[in-house]
């Protein structure tokens, strides 16, 4: 039998039908014994992509002169695996994370071109290269792993209280310019009149470095920013191998519009394509009711939104209200209800005896009507999900300007709801800023169905890549490190399709090349 034919039938074997409907165009590809190690050495390199090289049984190249197609066999199922989680992400699920999930890329088409082509390791560099922004986050990458390797970066001492612009401290402050010129190139080329003083330069520089991390950038050095100042360095290598591995497993940039929330950056973008339509501050879960993961739709808009108070909320947030001060709830809106004989009945909350009502068995429901003070302001974007999230405009202003912003029950709130509105509102008949401005001095609850829904994608990624470089977010769920451990979980990593490799050329050829590599 032909090496042609018997190289198909390999692939035929593993690949479903649909991969060889294209018949005799797919070709084998008869790489070198070189291109052979080639692809090897690149399967080696797997660290600078965040992955470990060990975890895809690649086998040693001395075996290419004894056993020269078990051999190429063997490397081809390294090469796959790897390749499915270069294109897929390596993490499958995530224990008390349902919404983690990978999006399915064509395997079957990127196997085939690995099986197909003449330089299989180039494949493995487009695969690792696919997601945007992932030379970025190598380089970066690289420069942490550097620094660990380099002992890390020096530690502040926490004890004394708050470090203050312009104190003396013999101890603490040199630390602070040690810890933050670690990063910091401009600090680093700085010489200080006195190392013992907390000066201009080194203000200007932990400015810079908390606003890059998330923090407030006053320049005070408080228990917040001591706790990620001293997070180990490795923390950092992790933060961004998990980020890379989150990328691949993102669904790809689709053309046309659509709505994108970076859950730990707080921020919500408009984008068309590549470009950016709006960008604006937001507001998300807090750590005990966090906003999942989700890829949705919106496809409606409300006006003047009445709050129905999730459970949860009402047994952990209202009822602890109710009991201090029912007025005061049924002056910002709210009602009680409770069913009776099938009917809904409202209740006066004035004569409930909060004090006796059991946390865990409520017997009302809570509703807040629209108006100024209802907790969803006056616009909500409504996009259908199983999780009941979704975009509202809010009263509490003031929130937006601190720089942590976990302070939802899980939906998004948003800074700048008008501007968003007067995009989603194209297209849509009979309706435009004035119309709509027309409709929330109503006062009266409204909905529209949208004639360009929009897809909308919240996720989770500590760090980001800008036109400014990399920057590292807080870890507001304590994700990274769950993440990190499941991506050094050996696990099963070798699918089905590595069965399918080319033979080798000759095993003259495989001697000679191993030889070479000796």
């Amino acid at each position: 039998m032909r090496r042609r034919h018997v190289c198909l039938l390999f692939l035929a074997s593993v690949l479903p039908m649909p991969a060889l409907a294209a018949g005799p165009a797919l070709q084998p590809a008869q790489p070198s014994w070189e291109a052979l190690l080639r692809l090897s050495t690149r399967l080696r390199a797997l660290d600078v992509d965040g992955l470990n090289p060990g975890h895809y049984n690649i086998p040693p190249d001395a075996r290419a002169a004894s056993d020269p197609q078990g051999y190429t066999t063997a490397l081809y199922a390294a090469a796959y695996a790897a390749l499915g989680d270069l294109l897929q992400g390596r993490v499958r699920s995530l224990a008390n994370r349902p919404d983690i999930r990978r999006d399915s890329v064509a395997m079957v088409a990127w196997q085939a071109r690995l099986y197909s082509h003449a330089e299989p390791a180039e494949v493995i560099e487009q695969a690792a290269l696919l997601p945007p922004g992932m030379e970025a986050l190598r380089l970066a990458l690289q420069a942490s792993r550097a620094l660990v390797a380099a002992g890390g970066w020096p530690s502040v001492p926490t004890g004394g209280g708050t470090i203050e612009p312009a104190a003396i401290d013999p101890e603490r402050v040199p630390a602070l310019r040690a810890r933050i010129a670690a990063e910091d190139a401009i600090l680093a080329a700085t010489v200080p009149i006195d190392p013992t003083l907390y000066d201009d330069p080194l203000l200007e520089a932990v400015r810079r470095w908390q606003a890059a991390n998330g923090l407030e950038a006053d320049g005070r050095i408080g228990p917040a920013t001591l706790a990620l100042m001293n997070r180990p360095a490795q923390a950092r290598v992790d933060q961004i191998r998990v980020a890379m591995d989150m990328r691949r497993a993102a669904p790809r940039p689709q053309p046309g519009r659509r709505i994108e929330v970076n859950i730990p950056d707080y921020r919500l973008k408009l984008l068309d394509g590549s470009r950016v339509l709006l960008d604006m501050a937001v507001i998300v879960g807090n750590p005990n009711r966090a906003t999942p993961m989700l890829s949705v739709t919106m496809n409606t808009v409300q006006f003047n939104p009445p709050w129905g108070v999730p459970e949860r909320n009402a047994r952990e947030d209202l009822l602890p209200k109710f009991r201090r001060d029912p007025r005061a709830m049924i002056e910002k809106g709210f009602r009680i209800y409770q069913y009776v004989g099938g009917e809904r009945v409202e209740v006066d909350p004035l004569t409930v005896d909060w004090a006796s009502i059991d946390p865990k068995k409520i017997p009302y429901f809570f509703r807040q009507d629209a108006g100024d003070s209802n907790a969803l302001g006056r616009i909500k974007f409504i996009m259908p999900n199983g999780d009941d999230i979704y975009l509202h405009d809010t009263p509490d202003r003031h929130l937006f300007s601190r720089p942590s912003r976990a302070f939802s029950s899980g939906c998004i709130r948003l800074d700048k709801p008008m501007e968003l509105l007067d995009v989603v509102l194209e297209g849509t008949p009979g309706w435009d800023r004035a119309k709509a401005d027309t409709v929330l001095e109503s006062k009266q609850t409204t909905a529209v169905g949208l004639r360009r829904p929009l897809p909308v994608r919240l996720f989770y990624q500590t760090v980001t890549v800008e036109q400014a470089g990399v920057r590292i977010r807080p870890d507001i769920y304590g994700l990274d490190a769950a993440y990190a451990r499941a991506l050094d979980q050996r696990g099963t990593v070798a699918p089905a399709v590595a069965a399918a490799a080319p033979r080798p050329q000759t095993e003259k050829a495989a001697s000679t090349a191993a030889v070479v590599t000796r």
